[in-house]
């Protein structure tokens, strides 16, 4: 059974010292993928964009500096929870969004309660997805895979 947790934030895109602006970001979690989550921005003039990163990442960000390569996340105040920097690189250009901790501890409490954390295997059946995505790809069907 595929169980999905949706919701939907407002973060303030940080664009330099003088411009921010806010706007919706979806966020979802799909147990089929139960190490991720997504978050989909939907920025002023342009089409919505997704990125897709470790769930346990956005944990570990409420509370210290996190992440490695194209995602950062950080709390704004060392002490106490209130709000988080999220820092998404992609080559030389990145991106800055400041985003309520209270929205993302509700949305992470509600994927824990579809998929705890470190328990993520018992949820999702790779075995059955490995075996599914080998007998399409022997049959040449590929058809619906995304590469991503």
């Amino acid at each position: 059974m595929r169980d999905t947790v949706q919701a939907e934030v407002i973060m303030t895109f940080l664009v330099s010292e003088e411009l921010s602006f806010r706007i919706p970001v979806e966020l979802a979690y799909d147990s089929s993928d139960p190490y991720a989550v997504k978050f989909t921005f939907h920025l002023p003039g342009d089409a919505p964009v997704t990125w897709a990163f470790a769930r346990e990442l956005l944990l570990d960000g409420l509370s210290q500096p996190s992440g490695e390569g194209d995602v950062h996340i950080a709390p704004a105040s060392a002490q106490h929870l209130s709000d988080v920097f999220i820092r998404l690189q992609v080559g030389g250009e990145g991106a800055l969004f400041r985003a309520g901790a209270a929205p993302l501890v509700a949305f992470l409490d509600r994927t824990d309660r579809v998929a705890p954390l470190g328990e993520e295997r018992s949820v999702a059946d790779f075995d059955y997805d490995l075996a599914a995505a080998l007998d399409s790809i022997l049959a040449g069907n590929t058809e619906g895979q995304n590469a991503g």
